[in-house]
């Protein structure tokens, strides 16, 4: 029986040191990902959608604002931060004033 797991996690940088673009991508490598780095300018907005993989997604500069219309919730990213979004989880984005570069990767099921 097949259990759909839909819960968005966030999981907070907690080391001293904010970790750099090239610590992030070894650390999505060690995961069996295939990071790849996306940037926007401030206050960039991404219309809220959903995929049909788990997204897997680190703030490496900047900030943005996490958007899950769902669930009513918004949650703001910084440096170091990760976000886990399930297949079919409808989300948003809106980047800060400062702009953004994140890494992202698609966390694809092993069959």
């Amino acid at each position: 029986m097949a259990v759909k797991q839909d819960v968005v996690t966030i999981t907070r940088w907690t080391g001293g040191q904010h970790p750099s673009i090239s610590a992030i991508n070894r650390l999505m490598n060690k995961e069996g990902l295939t990071p790849y780095l996306w940037s926007h300018s401030p206050n960039t907005r991404q219309a809220v959608r959903s995929h049909g993989y788990h997204k897997v997604l680190y703030v490496a500069e900047g900030s943005v604002e996490v958007i899950l219309p769902d669930s009513n919730q918004r949650v703001v990213l910084r440096r170091g931060d990760r976000l886990d979004v399930p297949a079919g989880v409808r989300h948003g984005l809106h980047v800060g004033s400062g702009g953004a570069k994140c890494i992202e990767a698609a966390l694809r099921p092993i069959r």
